[in-house]
C-alpha cells in the first residue's frame, strides 16, 4: 500500500533532510537541531488563508515567518533580508481578522485540547530513541513517517454539532392535531391572494405606474407621521411630472392607497354611555384581526400548530421551557378541546396587551390601546417591532369620568367601562373558540382552528382591572391582605366557577349582588368580558412582569431601603468612586436623588449596587451579612427571570435564590426602614416559576415589548392628527400605514421570483449557544505603551502572556519545561498595541437572516 502524501511542512522538512543525508541517524539529529528546542530560527511557510487570527493577505505567497527565541519575528521574502518588528500580525489587522476570532466556549475547548499536548520529556526521550532504532537503513524512510506525528499548530475547532445542540422533542400523542383539513383541494397563499385582489397585472408596483412611483409613495408614508414634506415636494412646479409621478398632492395618493390596495382590518366605531356622559370606543373585528396575523406570509414558516414538550435530553429528566407551545397550558387545553369535540383542531393562543400612555409632553392627554397577538409566533418574532407580530385591537376610552364626584362609584363606573368595552371587542371569539372556524395560513392551508384567550400582558393596576381585584390583593391567588409578601406560603389559585356563581347574583337584588362578590373577593362588576370566553381562566392568564414588577417594583423598593440603611450620602460617593467600565453607566451624581428613574436605569444599578456595599458596615455596628444575602437573593432572581430559555435547574435555582430574599428581608425590619412586607409585587414572584412551567419564559409576554408599540401606533399617530378629534384622524392613518407595509412585502416577493412559503425547522434562539466575535472597524485607543497598559487598563502580566500565547501557537509540540524556557527569551519586540474597548459576541438572528 503506497504511504499517504505529507501535507505537514514539518513533515516535508523532515523528509528532504532524510533525502540529503548519507544516514538515517544523522538525519535524524539534522531534524532535531532545525526542529527542537533550540535557539537559531526557524522558517515556516505561512498559509494565506490565515489561521483564527486572521488572515495573511498583505504577505506574499512565497513570505515566510522566522519564529526566532531570543530575537524579534523575521518576516523573511525571498533574498531581501528584511526585517518587520512583532506587531506586523493580526493586531493591526481591523474587523475582518478580528471576526474570526474563537468565542468564550471555542477557547476553553482549545485550552482543554493543549493540555497535556505533549508526553512527560522522559517519554518523549524514548520516543526518539525508538525511532532511531527503527532507522536500520534508509529503506525504513516511510515507516519512520508514518510514525512521526508532528502536532498542528492550531488545536481542531468545535462540531456545528457540539455548538447548535436541538432539545429531545416529546411530540403530542395525536398527530392530527394541528394538521391541515384533509377536504382541502386547493392551495392558495396569502401572496398569491393579495395579488389576486390586485388584479393579474405583469407590473410589479401596481397599482403605481413604475418604481420611482412606488418608492416615492412609500417614503411619504413611512418617513414620519406628517405628509409636510411630500406636499411641499410636490408643490414645486415640474416634479411630479419629471418624476413621472401617478399623484400630483398627497390628498390623491391618499386617494390611491384607500382604493386600489387590498384592505387591512377596518376601524369601528362605537359609543358608550356613561352616567349621561358619551364616550367613544374604536376598535377591530377581533376575528378579522386574528386571520390577519395568521395568514401573514412573513409568519408562515414559523408557525406552531401544537403543543410540545422539550427535554434536555432522551432521559426526560430535564424539561425546557421556552415559546408558548412548550408550556403545560397548552398541552391541557389540546387535550380538554380534544375530548369535548375530538381530534384534529388547532389551538389559536390570544395575547392581548393594554395599557394607557401619554400622546403628549404637557397637556397630559392620553390613549388607550388595546394590543392583540398570537402565541402560535415564536417570541422572537414578537419582540421585534419591525415584524409586527402585534396589531392593534382599538383605543379604549381614557377618560377618568371627573363628572361622578363619589371616588368608590366612579371607580366602578371606570371598571363596568373598560369590561363593557372590552366585551363588545371580544364577543366574535366566543362562537369560534367554542366551534372552531377554518382559517388559512400564510402557506395557503386550511385548519380548524379555535381562537382561545390565554394570556392578559399589563402592570399591576390592569391585572386588578381585567380580574376584577381589589387593589392591595393579588390578581391571581387566594392568599389574604395580611399574608401579601411575607413569606413563599403557597396559595391556591382563584377559583373560577367560584367567580361566575358570584358574578351570577347580578339576577337578584344590587345589595345580594354586592354581598356576593365581597365574599369572593372581587368588585361588583356588571358583565366582566372574560365570563363566556371558552377554554380560558382568567386568573391563569395574568403573567408575571419583569419590567413592572422587578425593575420598577421590588427593586426599586429595595434600593431606596439600602439608600436608607447606609445613607444617601455614602451609596452617592461610593457610585462616584466606581472605577470606569465599559459596560456599566457611572452615575457621578448618585443614585439618591434620582428621579422618574426608567427600568433601563434601574438594569444599570442592579449591576453595580451589591458591589458598592459589599464591604460597607451598617450604622451602630450591626453586621451587614443578611442585607447582602437579601439583596443578592433578589438579583440574582432577576437576573435568573430573564433566561430565554428555563429548565427545571434554572426553576430550582430561582426559588432558592427567592428564598433566601424572604429569609434575610426582615433586617430592614430590624432596622425601622420597614414595618411590613405587604406589597402584592413581592408576592406575586411566588408565582413566578409556575408561570413559566404554564406559559413558557417570561419574554413570552414581558410589557417592555408591548410598550414599545406605543410610539408605532399610539404616539406616531398622533402626532399625524391636528390635535382635533384624533381618534378617527389616527385609525385612518394607521389602516394606510399598514397597507403600505403590506404591499411592500407583497412586492419584496414578486422580485424574488414568487419563491414559494416553506415550512422551516428551527432551534429556539435561546439553545442556539454559537456566538460569533464582533469587533469595531477601528480601535477604540490607537497606541497604547505597554507600561501604560498596567496603570490604565490593570494589565500587568499582558507581556509575559502575549510572549507565551506566541511560543504556543510557534511551538505547540514543546513540553512544559522547554515552553518556559522559550518564554523566558522571547523577545515581544512591540512597544505599544492597539487597545478595543468593547467586544461583541453575537448570534445569527434566524428570523432576518443576519446578525
Amino acid at each position: 500500500m503506497s504511504p499517504a502524501p505529507l501535507t505537514d511542512p514539518l513533515c516535508q522538512e523532515y523528509a528532504r533532510t532524510l533525502r540529503n543525508t548519507t544516514s538515517s541517524s544523522d538525519a535524524l539529529a539534522d531534524f532535531l537541531k532545525n526542529f527542537g528546542a533550540q535557539s537559531s530560527p526557524r522558517t515556516l511557510r505561512v498559509d494565506p488563508q490565515g489561521d483564527h487570527f486572521g488572515d495573511y493577505n498583505c504577505l506574499d505567497e512565497s513570505t515566510d515567518v522566522n519564529f526566532g527565541t531570543g530575537g524579534p519575528i523575521i518576516v523573511d521574502n525571498g533574498d531581501t533580508g528584511d526585517e518587520c518588528p512583532s506587531h506586523h500580525d493580526s493586531s493591526t489587522d481591523t474587523e475582518d481578522s478580528d471576526a474570526d476570532d474563537w468565542d468564550d466556549e471555542e477557547a476553553a475547548a482549545a485550552a482543554e485540547c493543549e493540555r497535556d499536548w505533549e508526553a512527560e520529556v522522559e517519554k518523549e526521550e524514548m520516543y526518539w530513541t525508538g525511532v532511531q532504532d527503527m532507522m536500520e537503513s534508509e529503506d525504513d524512510m516511510e515507516t519512520v513517517l508514518d510514525a512521526l506525528q508532528v502536532p498542528v499548530s492550531r488545536p481542531p475547532q468545535l462540531r456545528e454539532t457540539d455548538i447548535l445542540r436541538e432539545p429531545f422533542i416529546q411530540h403530542y400523542p395525536d398527530p392530527r392535531v394541528g394538521a391541515p383539513l384533509p377536504s382541502q383541494t386547493t392551495h392558495l397563499n396569502a401572496n398569491e391572494a393579495y395579488q389576486q385582489a390586485l388584479g393579474h397585472n405583469a407590473n410589479i408596483w401596481t397599482p403605481f405606474i413604475s418604481e420611482i412611483d412606488w418608492r416615492v409613495a412609500k417614503w411619504a408614508k413611512m418617513r414620519g407621521p406628517s405628509s409636510t414634506a411630500l406636499s411641499e415636494l410636490l408643490a414645486i412646479n415640474g416634479v411630479s411630472e419629471r418624476l413621472g409621478l401617478s399623484f400630483k398632492t398627497a390628498a390623491e395618493l391618499n386617494k390611491i392607497i384607500d382604493k386600489n390596495l387590498p384592505s387591512r382590518p377596518r376601524f369601528q366605531r362605537q359609543e358608550v354611555v356613561v352616567k349621561g356622559e358619551v364616550f367613544e370606543v374604536f376598535f377591530r373585528d377581533i376575528l378579522q384581526c386574528v386571520k390577519a396575523l395568521y395568514n401573514d406570509p412573513e409568519f408562515a414558516p414559523y408557525l406552531k400548530f401544537a403543543p410540545e414538550r422539550h427535554f434536555e435530553n432522551e432521559t426526560l429528566s430535564e424539561q425546557l421551557f421556552h415559546d408558548m407551545y412548550t408550556g403545560q397550558w397548552w398541552w391541557s387545553t389540546q387535550e380538554a378541546l380534544d375530548n369535548t369535540l375530538g381530534p384534529g383542531r388547532t389551538i389559536l393562543p390570544l395575547i392581548i396587551s393594554s395599557d394607557k400612555t401619554q400622546v403628549t409632553t404637557f397637556r397630559n392627554k392620553t390613549a388607550y390601546p388595546v394590543y392583540l397577538s398570537l402565541g402560535n409566533i415564536p417570541k422572537e418574532i414578537h419582540r421585534k417591532p419591525s415584524k409586527r407580530a402585534y396589531v392593534l385591537l382599538g383605543y379604549l376610552p381614557s377618560t377618568r369620568l371627573e363628572h361622578i364626584q363619589s371616588p368608590t362609584s366612579c371607580r366602578r363606573c371606570l371598571a363596568n367601562l373598560f369590561h363593557a368595552c372590552m366585551k363588545h371587542i371580544v364577543r366574535p371569539i366566543v362562537e369560534a373558540g367554542t366551534s372552531g372556524i377554518v382559517m388559512t395560513s400564510g402557506d395557503g392551508v386550511d385548519r380548524l382552528t379555535h381562537p382561545i384567550f390565554a394570556v392578559y400582558i399589563g402592570d399591576y393596576p390592569e391585572q386588578i382591572l381585567v380580574t376584577c381585584g381589589i387593589t392591595g390583593f393579588c390578581p391571581r391567588c387566594t392568599i389574604p391582605r395580611q399574608r401579601v409578601g411575607e413569606n413563599l406560603e403557597p396559595h391556591p389559585i382563584r377559583s373560577l366557577a367560584a367567580i361566575l356563581h358570584a358574578l351570577a347574583k347580578i339576577d337578584e337584588d344590587a345589595s345580594t349582588f354586592v354581598r356576593a362578590c365581597k365574599e369572593a373577593g372581587i368588585r361588583p362588576v356588571f358583565e366582566p368580558f372574560w365570563v363566556d370566553l371558552p377554554y380560558s381562566n382568567v386568573f391563569l392568564t395574568i403573567t408575571p412582569d419583569i419590567l413592572h414588577q422587578l425593575y420598577q417594583g421590588v427593586f426599586k423598593h429595595l434600593k431606596s431601603w439600602v439608600i436608607k440603611a447606609y445613607g444617601a450620602h455614602e451609596i452617592d460617593a461610593r457610585c462616584r468612586r466606581l472605577p470606569p467600565n465599559h459596560n456599566i453607566r457611572i452615575f457621578m451624581k448618585g443614585i439618591s436623588s434620582l428621579s422618574c428613574v426608567t427600568g433601563q436605569e434601574h438594569d444599570q444599578i442592579a449591576r453595580f449596587l451589591l458591589g458598592i456595599i459589599a464591604d460597607a458596615s451598617l450604622p451602630g455596628g450591626m453586621s451587614s451579612a443578611r442585607l447582602l444575602r437579601c439583596l443578592r437573593g433578589l438579583i440574582d432572581f432577576l437576573f435568573l427571570a430573564q433566561y430565554p430559555v428555563h429548565s427545571d435547574k434554572t426553576l430550582a435555582l430561582m426559588d432558592d435564590a427567592l428564598r433566601q430574599f424572604h429569609e434575610n428581608k426582615s433586617l430592614f425590619c430590624d432596622l425601622a426602614i420597614r414595618s411590613d412586607f405587604h406589597i402584592p409585587k413581592i408576592h406575586f414572584l411566588n408565582h413566578y416559576t409556575e408561570s413559566v412551567r404554564m406559559m413558557g419564559s417570561f419574554d413570552n409576554f414581558n410589557t417592555e415589548y408591548t410598550e414599545r408599540l406605543h410610539i408605532d401606533y399610539t404616539k406616531d399617530a398622533y402626532r399625524a392628527t391636528n390635535k382635533k378629534d384624533e381618534y378617527p384622524q389616527m385609525t385612518t392613518w394607521l389602516e394606510r400605514r399598514e397597507k403600505v407595509m403590506s404591499h411592500e412585502a407583497h412586492v419584496g416577493w414578486r422580485l424574488s421570483q414568487r419563491q414559494p412559503v416553506l415550512r422551516l425547522h428551527w432551534i429556539p434562539p435561546g439553545l442556539n449557544t454559537t456566538r460569533i466575535l464582533h469587533m469595531t472597524k477601528h480601535p477604540s485607543v490607537c497606541s497604547v505603551k505597554l507600561p501604560d497598559l498596567v496603570d490604565k487598563y490593570g494589565a500587568t502580566f499582558f507581556s509575559d502572556a502575549m510572549s507565551r500565547f506566541l511560543v504556543e501557537l510557534a511551538h505547540p509540540e514543546l513540553s512544559r519545561r522547554r515552553l518556559q524556557d522559550e518564554i523566558d527569551y522571547h523577545f515581544l519586540g512591540i512597544s505599544s498595541v492597539q487597545v478595543f474597548h468593547r467586544v461583541k459576541f453575537l448570534r445569527h438572528d434566524f428570523f432576518h437572516r443576519r446578525l
